[in-house]
């Protein structure tokens, strides 16, 4: 695949590579678009190349795309969710940068700050708020890409400290999830045939449901890891085989999986 991935763009917005130091993968990885690598089994972006790919979509109405909610979500004691739920909201960070909203860029960063003293990784997160913050209340929006960028080198550090791949794995996940309902929702403003095709990632889809199956029993058990495994099985059944179209009707229903699945990780009640 050479075409550039807005999925995989917004899919893996934190390095999420944790336990013994990071060391470049050494078996052939997947198939993965060039502007994703692989360390330690997990796939990991070049933030250069998300905010090149987004900027391909620049006349989409980002408005429409935008969450802002999530910024406002608070999944109580769990880990797993606080996972989830964290990984999302870095993908949204990379769309409301995109969107040039300054008053959404501050709310992800407090998020993220919040989600990640949740993890006992705030440490390395609040590095660059400051400095991300400032910029976009300046709208200095060449800054904010900057920082945004070196975000995922420091939380990375912490997120080896959890010495927890499989909480890692999640942020990727939900990261991923997030990327593909925007995607769906940048595709569906003028649809083509063509750009529903980045939707087709049945490398990704694969890898997941590994990572998910091979998770322990007290994380795999849990109620939102359990409808993770269920929506990307049905992610991957529902797109169709390679050389037949992705229809509006099948977009809007990855679309509709994806949100439905991301919903569940708001605390209710």
């Amino acid at each position: 695949m050479t075409t550039p991935r807005l999925l995989l763009g917004l899919s893996f917005l934190l390095l999420a590579t944790v336990g013994s130091p990071l060391r470049a993968q050494t078996s052939p990885p997947p198939a993965v678009p060039p502007q994703t690598t692989v360390i330690e089994d997990v796939f990991v972006p070049v933030p250069t190349e998300i905010f090149a790919t987004l900027d391909r979509f620049s006349n989409s109405n980002w408005r429409a795309v935008q969450r802002p909610e999530l910024a406002t979500w608070k999944p109580r004691g769990d880990q797993t969710k606080i996972a989830l739920l964290l990984g999302a909201v870095i993908a949204e960070g990379f769309i409301a940068v995109e969107a040039t909203d300054a008053t959404e860029v501050r709310e992800i960063g407090r998020a993220v700050l919040t989600l990640s003293r949740g993890l006992g990784v705030e440490k390395w997160a609040i590095r660059r708020s400051r400095s991300i913050m400032d910029a976009s209340g300046q709208e200095h929006w060449a800054a904010v890409r900057k920082e945004w960028d070196a975000v995922m080198p420091d939380v990375q550090e912490g997120m080896k400290a959890l010495k927890s791949e499989q909480l890692a794995q999640l942020v990727s996940l939900a990261g991923w999830l997030r990327g593909a309902e925007a995607l769906t929702a940048l595709v569906l403003q003028n649809y083509t045939a063509a750009d529903a095709e980045l939707l087709r990632q049945p490398v990704m889809l694969e890898e997941f449901e590994k990572q998910l199956a091979a998770m322990n029993n007290n994380i795999r058990s849990k109620p939102a890891v359990a409808r993770m495994r269920k929506g990307i099985t049905r992610l991957r059944v529902l797109l169709p085989p390679e050389g037949e179209q992705i229809s509006r009707e099948k977009l809007k229903a990855v679309g509709g999986i994806c949100t439905d699945l991301l919903g569940s990780l708001k605390t209710r009640g």
